[in-house]
């Protein structure tokens, strides 16, 4: 999120490692799929997995290193076909190197995406790619024969830009795009950190949609991580799904509260602007050509401390269901009606 930037610290304060998470509590949720978006997903010889985490932010609290343990001591057991992190990770900085060894080392597919606070503290896009192991800050890479699409939302140039944080697919990779999902057969997922559809979209999301829109028979779901919700969006054929961070939602230095001891807080002062969560959320899906679904199994938590709509934080003009705040990421189904 386009919050203020965070100063850089180290892990000092852990919570204590959770081997097993609560799955979601909430009824798993189905969504029929478009017909023509799951064809090329037909061609796949097997069910193919992806964990995923988002905005784990390990340069803002306190137990990033902990809730990344979480989630590979899960991707352990689960063995899926690679991990995905989508931005808003840990600074690419010598003081960070054993946490991105960490999760370079737990997968043999173990990738990237770049958000917009990996940046901060002085760190740059090549730093990113240097010591996070990326072929480049946008790629594709083939995954069981599934095509994962990997944008960099972070392109200065818009020429709706109104300040703060750049988000925003330019020229270059517009035209990337393009020629990869002429030149791909699917199936395709693509990725990127900043939304391409729904709440804080990037600022050129009509077009990147329209271009996916005209890919519907390749492109079998698009996810992002940055806006912190649990949510779902349909445009143009396309599947859009926020994955929620790893750790918190934002609420503004403007709403600063303690949720842990005044020790934490003294020495991660960025937390006081945060509604944490108790436990690392993070999602696993799977894609299943026999049976024609996309599976999202997440996980749940609870808040630390006052809540978003405790602190009458929870309203958001595109956000109207009241489920997309929470402390969890709900399991889905994406499936193909049959006629």
């Amino acid at each position: 999120m386009n919050h203020e930037q965070p100063q850089p610290s180290q892990l000092e304060i852990g919570l204590s490692r959770r081997t097993v998470l609560h799955t979601a509590t909430a009824a798993s949720l189905t969504l029929a799929l478009p017909r023509m978006s799951f064809a090329a997903a037909g061609t796949l010889k097997k069910p193919v997995r992806i964990g995923v985490i988002a905005d784990l932010h390990h340069d803002v609290m306190h137990d990033g290193a902990d809730r990344l343990d979480v989630f590979l001591d899960r991707m352990s057991v689960n063995k899926p076909d690679a991990i995905l992190q989508l931005g808003d990770f840990a600074y690419p900085k010598a003081g960070n190197a054993e946490i991105i060894n960490r999760f370079n080392q737990a997968h043999k597919q173990s990738l990237h995406v770049i958000g917009n606070h990996d940046t901060d503290a002085g760190c740059t896009t090549d730093q990113c790619i240097e010591m996070w192991g990326m072929p480049g800050r946008y790629y594709t890479q083939d995954i069981e024969g599934l095509q994962l699409l990997v944008l960099d939302g972070n392109d200065a140039g818009s020429p709706t830009h109104k300040g703060g944080y750049a988000s925003y697919v330019g020229p270059e990779q517009v035209e990337w795009l393009k020629a990869q999902l002429k030149t791909l057969d699917g199936p395709i997922i693509v990725a990127s950190h900043q939304p391409l559809a729904g709440a804080y979209p990037v600022d050129n999301a009509d077009e990147i949609q329209a271009i996916l829109g005209d890919a519907a028979n390749k492109v079998i779901l698009v996810i992002n991580g940055h806006s912190h919700i649990d949510e779902v969006v349909r445009v143009k054929n396309v599947t859009y799904l926020h994955v929620n961070s790893a750790s918190y939602k934002w609420v503004g230095s403007d709403n600063r509260h303690e949720s842990y001891s005044e020790d934490i807080h003294e020495k991660h002062p960025w937390i006081s602007c945060t509604c944490p969560y108790r436990d690392s959320l993070y999602a696993m899906l799977t894609v299943d050509p026999e049976n024609s679904t996309i599976r999202v199994t997440g996980t749940s938590s609870s808040w630390v401390g006052k809540s978003p709509a405790e602190l009458g934080l929870d309203l958001h003009p595109e956000l109207t269901s009241g489920e997309e705040i929470a402390p969890r990421i709900r399991d889905r189904e994406f499936i193909q009606v049959r006629s």
